[in-house]
Order: structure tokens, then C-alpha cells, then sequence
């Protein structure tokens, strides 16, 4: 139900996008900023198909400059008993590296990651978007190439010392080594005219992530779809699900995701 009422909410509001299309991932972030002096804000919808609940997650974004971006986010969910707030997170990127030319780029950026959550913690894998208290830190690196986009980040994540949390009998987060490969197509329009064309694009990515401490280690799969109308208004429909790993309890393994992201152009000084 709640995954119908979100879907509704997305395509009966509006708002601003102005990007390379092909780069804005669903699952991860590019290298690239948003535009400069811009205001962005987002709905995200987590759902978990084995009965794990749902989570509404929403997101400010300020762009300051070409290189330096923050965003502040809310999580709320139903995964304890009873719809809650959970805690929040604070992500900032900056980008070090762009090397421009026609219908292509490459750029590189540093990020990093606050979390605060108080759900009680069943496993090892670190989930700063929810699950965890913890910081994180990393580099993506992301090449444009006419209507396709590659990206690749690696990170680390240091869970908070949050033992009175732990479930008995489950492992404790402590840290975790991230990986990702992302790929962006754009299938529509054809030829670009104006901004105000929509524009469609499919992605696929892959996450992992590997426990430094014991080896232990994941692999998800993650198709997405996404639709950009008048180059302001981005939606997003994906799905992520695991295809090798050996870590017990994850929360992730296996949901889909549904966002609307609205950007509102030049409203910072």
C-alpha cells in the first residue's frame, strides 16, 4: 500500500533537473555535482519483499559550487514495529578532477559520510543509510562517454561503538570495505533539442561490499529505470538483489527502491 501511495506522490508532483543524465545512478552518486548554487530534495521509498518492512527516506541537497556538495537525510521506517524515525545522515562530495571535452568527460571526487541511526543492529554488513551509526569515507570515479556512463567508487565504513544495540547471538558491525561498478545509458531522445525533452535512461550496478576482518563478503545485481522530465523532475525504479556472498542478515539484500528528486536551479547566493 505504502509503495502505491509513494509511486502516486511521484508522478503528481513537480519540480527541477539539470544534469548528465546518463550519470545520475540510482544506487550510487557520480563524481559529478549537481548544478552549482542549486537546491535539490528527494523522497525515497526502500521496500523488502521478504516482509522486512519499508523505509521513507528524505533528502536535501545543496550544491555550493561546481566542486562542493552536501546532503542531509532523514530515515523512517516500520522495520521495528511501529513506523518511526530511525536517525539521519550527513554525505558531503567534492569534486578534485574534471577533464571536459565534447560529448565526453572524466571526473574524480572525494566523499564522506555521517550516520546515526538507533535500530538494533543483526549483522555485520554496516548500512549507513538506516541500519547504523558509523562514518565512511571514499572515491568515485566517473567517465562519460557520448550517451554511456561508467563509474566506480571505493570506500570504507567504521561502524560507532554500538554493542547495547547488538541483537544477542549476532554479530557485531565494526567495519567494512565497499565496492561499486556503475553504467548509465541513455536511450531517449535520440537527438537532444532542448531541455525540456524527457529523457530515459537504464542502469545496471554492482555493489559489494567485504568484511576486512574475516573475508567475509556480498555481491548485488542492480537494474534501474529512470525518467528526467523538463530537465528538472527526476524518477527512479530499481531493484537490488544478491548473487553471491556469504554474509548472514542483511537488510539490503533483496528490496526495491522508488524516488522522486525535484532541483531548483541558481536559489543559493
Amino acid at each position: 500500500m505504502k509503495f502505491i501511495q509513494l509511486a502516486a506522490v511521484v508522478f503528481l508532483l513537480g519540480g527541477s533537473l539539470r544534469a548528465g543524465a546518463q550519470e545520475l545512478y540510482v544506487f550510487t552518486e557520480p563524481a559529478s555535482n549537481m548544478a552549482a548554487k542549486s537546491i535539490g530534495v528527494r523522497i525515497t521509498n526502500e521496500g523488502i519483499f521478504n516482509g522486512g518492512g519499508n523505509r521513507t527516506m528524505p533528502e536535501v541537497m545543496f550544491s555550493f559550487n561546481k566542486n562542493l556538495m552536501t546532503h542531509f537525510q532523514g530515515f523512517f521506517s516500520d522495520m521495528d514495529g511501529k513506523y518511526r524515525l530511525e536517525g539521519g545522515s550527513v554525505y558531503a562530495k567534492y569534486r578534485f578532477l574534471s577533464i571536459d571535452d565534447t560529448q565526453r568527460h572524466l571526473r574524480a571526487a572525494v566523499f564522506g559520510r555521517v550516520s546515526t541511526s538507533k535500530r538494533p543492529t543483526y549483522t555485520e554488513d554496516i548500512n549507513l543509510e538506516g541500519d547504523n551509526s558509523g562514518v565512511q569515507g571514499g572515491i568515485v570515479v566517473t567517465q562519460l562517454l557520448h550517451k554511456l556512463a561508467l563509474s566506480g567508487t571505493v570506500s570504507y565504513s567504521k561502524a560507532f561503538d554500538v554493542e547495547s544495540q547488538r541483537v544477542t547471538g549476532t554479530l557485531q558491525p565494526d567495519q567494512m570495505i565497499g565496492y561499486s561498478l556503475s553504467s548509465g545509458y541513455l536511450v531517449l531522445p535520440f537527438v537532444y533539442k532542448n531541455y525540456n525533452q524527457p529523457n530515459f535512461n537504464v542502469y545496471f550496478e554492482m555493489l559489494g561490499k567485504t568484511n576486512p576482518a574475516n573475508g567475509k563478503s556480498y555481491l548485488d545485481l542492480a537494474p534501474a529505470l529512470q525518467v528526467i522530465l523538463n530537465s528538472r523532475t527526476r524518477i527512479d525504479l530499481g531493484y537490488r538483489f544478491q548473487v553471491a556472498g556469504d554474509m548472514a542478515g542483511r537488510y539490503n539484500k533483496n528490496m526495491y527502491l522508488v524516488r522522486a528528486e525535484f532541483n531548483f536551479f541558481n536559489v543559493l547566493k
